[in-house]
């Protein structure tokens, strides 16, 4: 297995699952210098999101690649020249292990492998379409009195495509839906730039609430709702 990501291969469909964030793995190898409970915490990993996409892979039967590492150890969302690709702060807390850290290494050990599979996948498809699962918490430590009040946030820069046909299927499938909310595919939207816009793939990129994806329940309905809704713009898109 490659140390840069997991595949899971779960059929032929032409439909790629990507969570970039799947993953707290941190090697023996790397000090990050932190107290070993954070690797629980979503400055880590985005909670939910490897069971998630792994249900949906196996009911849709398509591919889903799990980023392998922490997003402490290389932030596999960002571009190659984006000062967050090496943290030394996330949410209030100092990553003192990637103050003096070889960016370069890591990139060629985990960004470069992960984004060149990517590639690879998506070549061998006749028509792909991508659905990008990420998660996110409802409380912010460093700016607790912010409200997030939304049970997924549909992210996107240019192609909303498959965001309008999401948005009300979502909303009909009882959640509360934020439109670029709680973050913005203008500005945090790097893999889909690289991979989907740029190549003119369809694609739906999902943030699901962590509280309601932490546990078995949560996971599993996410998974069914969010594996219906996928087959659709893909149908409709690819």
């Amino acid at each position: 297995m490659n140390e840069a990501f997991t595949q899971i291969d779960g059929g032929d469909l032409d439909i790629l699952i990507i969570a970039d964030h799947a993953s707290a793995l941190v090697p023996r190898d790397i000090d990050l210098g932190i107290d070993p409970t954070l690797l629980r915490d979503h400055i880590a990993i985005d909670i939910g999101v490897a069971e998630v996409s792994a249900s949906i892979a196996r009911q849709l039967g398509c591919t889903a690649i799990l980023g392998g590492v922490s997003r402490l150890v290389i932030d596999l969302n960002r571009e190659e020249d984006a000062p967050g690709l090496l943290p030394v702060m996330s949410d209030g807390h100092a990553i003192p292990g990637n103050r003096q850290a070889d960016l370069a290494a890591r990139m060629l050990r985990f960004h470069h492998p992960y984004h060149h599979q990517v590639g690879r996948l998506l070549d061998g498809m006749t028509s792909p379409f991508i659905l990008s699962v990420h998660s996110f918490t409802p409380r912010l430590a460093s700016d607790p009195d912010q409200h997030r009040p939304w049970d997924i946030g549909i992210l996107y820069n240019e192609d909303d495509r498959a965001a309008r046909i999401a948005i009300p299927r979502l909303e009909a499938a009882g959640l509360r839906v934020g439109d670029q909310q709680p973050y913005s595919g203008k500005l945090l939207n790097a893999t889909m730039n690289r991979h989907a816009e740029a190549n003119g793939i369809p694609y739906l990129g999902v943030e699901m609430r962590q509280d309601l994806v932490r546990k078995e329940a949560g996971q599993r309905r996410f998974a069914e709702i969010l594996a219906q809704i996928t087959l659709d713009c893909r149908n409709r898109l690819a």
